[in-house]
């Protein structure tokens, strides 16, 4: 997990998680976590915040992060859900029923059922 996501560029696919938040506000290490869902790499996590911020996705200011929400992820439509032998992306455990976004840069996941509504911001 560290370089990027199945192939996909990371620093598209951060961007697009960043675009399609719900919360209102995140602290720094908050929307570290969700970043690092995408890849741990510091120089890219780095990239994709400057380039959110840049694009005007996210406003940055004193350690808390503003998403410009366009459009939240729709779970109908935008969240796959996948049964097999898996580990979820933020916290490591494994899970039998994966949840993926599937966001215009590739697919993100899987996710555990609590994992994905707590880094979507449905939680």
């Amino acid at each position: 997990m560290s370089g990027d996501s199945d192939g996909e560029d990371p620093v598209e696919l951060g961007l697009q998680l960043l675009e399609r938040l719900e919360h209102a506000e995140l602290t720094l290490a908050e929307t570290m976590d969700r970043i690092e869902t995408v890849t741990t790499d510091p120089a890219l996590v780095r990239k994709i915040l400057d380039t959110a911020d840049r694009r005007g996705i996210i406003e940055r200011e004193d350690g808390v992060v503003r998403p410009n929400r366009s459009s939240f992820l729709s779970f109908e439509a935008e969240v796959i859900t996948k049964e097999g032998e898996f580990t979820c992306r933020r916290c490591g455990v494994s899970i039998s029923t994966g949840y993926f976004m599937n966001l215009e840069a590739g697919e993100h996941g899987p996710f555990g059922s609590s994992c994905i509504r707590k880094v979507t911001g449905r939680e």
